[in-house]
Formats: C-alpha cells, sequence, structure tokens
C-alpha cells in the first residue's frame, strides 16, 4: 500500500554570512514587519515586539560604528547576531506552519532557499572565497589550487581613498584544505587582498587581481 506524500516544506533563506549589516536590516526587518499580525502565523516563535527592539538597536549601533570605535564595532557585532538568531528561528517556524504552500510562505517576508545545488564562483584565478573570521579584525580566506605549487603568498593592505596599495603585508600559505586567518586587521576599513604561487621550476606566479573585502 502506498502512503500519499504531503507537500515538501518550503525552507527560508536564513543565511546571513558575509551579508552586509544593511542588507541585514532591510531582510530582518521585512520579517518582522510582515509577520506582525499576519492571521497565518498566529504564535511565532518569537515576540515580534522584542525583535523590532532589537532590529532598531542594531540600526543606532551600525551607525554609531562608523566612527570605527572597537568597543562600539563589538557591540554592534553582538547585536546583529542577536537579531540574526532570532530571525533564524523564525525562519524555522515559518517553514513548519506554511506546510508547504508558497502563498502562505510568501507573506511571512521570508525569502524561499533555492533549490538547486550550485558552487560559487571564485573570487579571482587565485582567491576562492572570503569570510569573515570569528573575531572583530578578523577574515577567513580560501586559495584556489595552482598546478604544480609548492606554496602561496597572501598579501594585504587598506585601501585608502579608493587608490591601489603600495605597501602590502605578506603571509606565506603552505596547506588549502583549510582557510588562512588573517588577523589584527582594522575594524571597519576596506582591505585589498592578492595571492601568487611558488612554482617546482623556483618561478613565483603574477600576483592576482586585488579582491577587496570592508572588515568588521
Amino acid at each position: 500500500m502506498s502512503t500519499a506524500k504531503g507537500p515538501k516544506p518550503i525552507k527560508p533563506l536564513d543565511g546571513f554570512s558575509g551579508v552586509s549589516d544593511a542588507d541585514v536590516i532591510i531582510r530582518c526587518t521585512a520579517v518582522q514587519t510582515a509577520m506582525a499580525g499576519n492571521a497565518n502565523y498566529p504564535n511565532p516563535s518569537v515576540d515580534l515586539a522584542v525583535l523590532k527592539t532589537n532590529i532598531d538597536a542594531f540600526v543606532t549601533l551600525v551607525a554609531q560604528a562608523a566612527d570605527g570605535s572597537k568597543m562600539i564595532i563589538a557591540e554592534k557585532n553582538k547585536q546583529r547576531a542577536t537579531v540574526v538568531d532570532m530571525v533564524r528561528m523564525l525562519g524555522r517556524y515559518v517553514e513548519v506552519a506554511s506546510k508547504g504552500d508558497m502563498s502562505v510562505f510568501q507573506t511571512s517576508g521570508f525569502q524561499p532557499a533555492s533549490t538547486t545545488r550550485t558552487t560559487a564562483a571564485p573570487l579571482s584565478e587565485k582567491v576562492r572565497k572570503i569570510t569573515y573570521g570569528p573575531n572583530t579584525g578578523q577574515v577567513k580566506i580560501w586559495l584556489r589550487t595552482v598546478k604544480d605549487a609548492l606554496s602561496y603568498t597572501l598579501r594585504y593592505a587598506p585601501v585608502v581613498n579608493g587608490a591601489t596599495p603600495t605597501i602590502w603585508t605578506e603571509q606565506p600559505i603552505g596547506l588549502l584544505n583549510v582557510p588562512t586567518l588573517i588577523t589584527g586587521l582594522t575594524p571597519a576599513t576596506l582591505y585589498a587582498f592578492q595571492a601568487r604561487a611558488a612554482m617546482k621550476d623556483n618561478r613565483y606566479t603574477d600576483w592576482s587581481d586585488s579582491i577587496t573585502f570592508t572588515v568588521i
């Protein structure tokens, strides 16, 4: 005897890694606004009034962090994590409560996650990916494998007034199977990153094109 299958749950897009503070505010506000008083979701897993208060506090801290204060930036990052955690909890609730009905799901303010598996395109010919590190002033970088390379070197520098840096800090890299953690960077600063490979024939490749990333 066959068993009828119910509708497939719709998963919300709730990934915020590498997302700017401004986009976090936009996405989380959209969810809070759409779900407040929404009859499709009568028992939200998060108090929506509390979520709004936390979003408002995050907005304030983002503005205050513009002056580069490490203490304010740390508070801002902590508040961001609080908001994101609350929205992710709501996402789990919406996934269940919408019961696979896209018309109901779309009233939640969430965007549906893609069901198509894709591979993110590399950032340059030698840099595959950059994300925030575990702490303020840190980034994690993944390099791409170069055939016949013995080792790699990463270099980075702050970008001032949009000009190409002339003074770089270099960091040697051996293994590529784990990301390289760069520490001691200045928060709220745009950095340029480049990489090159040391080849078996005792030559170096050219430096890759610069990839820019704002450190938090």
